[in-house]
């Protein structure tokens, strides 16, 4: 397995588990409050760095400043925008909305160029000899 493949998959666990426990939460407690961002913890964080480690385990694409990029900026705007959402809607800590709104939408601004980034590997990708 590469690299990419291995990180980005690694992630798309640990966004799984927490995804799963604050499902599990929401249904013991029976309060949604979390609900925004239970959903966006799974597509974004699990199902999405899933499909790109699979992504990169399928097509065995080479070590590259683009592929660096792509899964970095993808790890750290799920990351970003997940934990954003959570301090901006849920308010756990006292934080300024300016400082939330930061996180939320540099997480949000670091995830679309993830996707943009991962368009341009989609057209670098060799064909079959």
């Amino acid at each position: 397995m590469n690299k990419n493949s291995k990180t980005l998959l690694r992630f798309a666990g640990v966004f799984g588990l927490i995804g799963a426990i604050l499902g599990a939460h929401m249904a013991g407690s029976g309060s949604y409050a979390f609900r925004a961002v239970h959903a966006h913890i799974l597509v974004v964080g699990w199902l999405t760095l899933f499909g790109w480690a699979v992504f990169y385990k399928v097509f065995q694409t080479t070590e590259t400043v683009l592929t660096k990029l792509h899964v970095w900026s993808a790890i750290i705007g799920s990351v970003g925008l997940t934990v954003g959402m959570w301090l901006y809607m849920v308010k756990p800590f006292n934080l300024s909305e300016g400082v939330t709104l930061f996180i939320y939408i540099g997480g949000g601004v670091a995830l679309l160029v993830s996707f943009l980034l991962f368009f341009l590997l989609t057209l670098f990708i060799k064909g079959e000899k």
